[in-house]
């Protein structure tokens, strides 16, 4: 227990300290913070110049809410619990790994330092993508995860920032999920993760701006403002209980599993969810409304 503690003290002393260093360090280019203030405005430079729906406001509906929750869940929850649970439980695993005689290295398939970087990156991205697909049908199909996705299908308007609006359950759960996949692939310096988190934040930022694109013949490959906006449409197909569209940054997967649905142009469908009405408008409130609700099925 005193190795966990200690482990967990490390990661909030650590992250503190990479936090701090990363608000004063322009220096590098894998900057996280001023990473994602630059795709930030970046996209939403061509959601004004370019808007789908012309009579949405620059400052949309919950503009400010989803702003807030962006640099919350992008910063603040790494230090108050994502790194310290993600350190503590790496740790965990690699000694239930050590009683059963293994190790983490052992389990490894291959490791991408052998392959060419181009190649190594690409099998990253894949399969991290692969398993978020996965875990996003998931947060659909199983009540409880439900609950929390509930915060970010709570958005009624689409604009880049709602991309980040999300309970702090789901990145444990997506982080959970894909961890072991990750590692025994291993061997990812934190400049090869760089590109392919900064490519996801912009395919992210894309797919919930108020833009009209769908990429022409790259949209069975890539998710799209056309196509994601039928995942947030409140009226789901008839027969379909569960939703469309799971696709983070690849579309491929919908369309090779069959959920994908675009029937036509979605630019004024009503957003949200069966009982949204009552659903809270806070940030405190939306937190906490899993902890007090009752755990029903996704209804649309």
């Amino acid at each position: 227990m005193e190795k966990y503690l200690e482990i967990i003290k490390n990661s909030y002393s650590g992250y503190w300290n990479y936090l701090k260093y990363e608000l004063i360090d322009l220096n590098h280019w894998d900057n996280y913070f001023y990473g994602l203030i630059a795709i930030s405005l970046l996209v939403w430079a061509l959601e004004i110049l370019f808007p789908w729906r012309k009579h949405q406001s620059v400052f949309r509906k919950d503009f400010w809410l989803d702003t807030f929750y962006m640099f919350f869940n992008f910063f603040i929850l790494n230090l108050i619990i994502l790194i310290a649970l993600s350190n503590t439980a790496s740790a965990f695993f690699n000694d239930i790994l050590g009683v059963i005689g293994l190790s983490l290295h052992q389990l490894q398939l291959f490791d991408v330092d052998d392959l060419p970087r181009w190649l190594g990156l690409f099998i990253f991205f894949l399969i991290s993508d692969f398993v978020q697909w996965n875990t996003h049908r998931l947060l659909h199909r199983v009540p409880w995860l439900w609950n929390f996705h509930k915060v970010h299908h709570s958005v009624k308007e689409m604009g880049f920032a709602a991309h980040l609006r999300y309970h702090w359950m789901e990145p444990v759960v997506y982080k959970s999920l894909l961890y072991i996949p990750i590692a025994i692939i291993g061997g990812f310096d934190a400049q090869d993760v760089a590109i392919v988190y900064f490519f996801a934040i912009a395919i992210g930022h894309l797919n919930h701006a108020n833009l009209g694109w769908d990429y022409g013949i790259f949209k069975y490959v890539f998710n799209n403002p056309k196509m994601h906006i039928w995942h947030h449409a409140k009226k789901m197909p008839q027969g379909v209980r569960y939703g469309v569209n799971y696709g983070l940054t690849l579309s491929l997967w919908d369309y090779i599993f069959g959920t994908s649905h675009v029937p036509h142009d979605g630019r004024d469908i009503e957003l949200g969810f069966h009982g949204d009405e009552t659903f809270p408008k806070d940030f405190v409130r939306q937190e906490m409304y899993p902890a007090f609700s009752k755990r029903k099925a996704p209804k649309h």
